[in-house]
C-alpha cells in the first residue's frame, strides 16, 4: 500500500513539464544566441590571433636567419676584401721597394760616372799643367844653354837644379 500511495502521490503533471520544457528550450536558444555565439566568436578570434602570432614568429625567425646568412656572407666578403687589400699593399710595397732600389743604383752609378769624369778632367788639367811647366822649363833650360855652352855633366847638373826648383815650388 505504501507503494501505491507513492505512485498515486507522484502524479505527473504534463502541463508543468511542458512549460518547463518550453522555458528550457527558450533558455537554450537565448544562451546560444547571447552566450554561446559570442563565446565561440571570441574563441575563434583568439585562435586566429594565436595562429597569426605563430606565423609572424616563424616569419620573423626565417627573416632573422636570412639576415644572419646575409651578414655572414658580407663578413666573409669583407674579410676577403681586406685580405685582397693587404695583398695588394704588399705587392705595391714590393714594387716600390724595387723601384727605389733601382733608382738608388742608377743614382749611385751616375755619381760614380760623374766622379770618374771629374777625375779624368782633373788628371787632364794636371797633365796639361805639367806639360806647360815642362815647356817652360825647357825654354828656360834652352835659354841657359844658349847663354853658356855647357858640357854634358853641366847640362845634367843644370837640369837637376831646375827639377829641384820645380819640386820646391809645388
Amino acid at each position: 500500500m505504501l507503494g501505491t500511495n507513492f505512485v498515486l502521490g507522484a502524479s505527473i503533471n504534463t502541463g508543468d513539464m511542458l512549460a518547463q520544457l518550453v522555458i528550457f528550450i527558450v533558455l537554450l536558444v537565448l544562451l546560444k544566441k547571447f552566450a554561446w555565439g559570442p563565446l565561440m566568436g571570441v574563441m575563434k578570434e583568439r585562435e586566429d590571433h594565436i595562429a597569426s602570432e605563430i606565423d609572424t614568429a616563424e616569419n620573423n625567425r626565417k627573416e632573422a636567419e636570412r639576415m644572419m646568412d646575409e651578414a655572414n656572407a658580407e663578413l666573409k666578403d669583407a674579410r676577403q676584401n681586406a685580405h685582397q687589400i693587404i695583398e695588394d699593399a704588399k705587392q705595391t710595397a714590393k714594387t716600390q721597394e724595387s723601384s727605389i732600389l733601382d733608382d738608388a743604383r742608377q743614382e749611385a752609378e751616375r755619381i760614380k760616372e760623374s766622379a770618374r769624369e771629374e777625375i779624368a778632367q782633373e788628371r787632364d788639367k794636371a797633365v796639361q799643367a805639367l806639360q806647360e811647366q815642362v815647356a817652360t822649363l825647357s825654354v828656360q833650360i834652352a835659354s841657359k844653354v844658349i847663354e853658356k855652352e855647357l858640357s854634358a855633366n853641366e847640362q845634367d847638373q843644370l837640369i837637376q837644379e831646375y827639377l829641384k826648383e820645380v819640386g820646391e815650388s809645388k
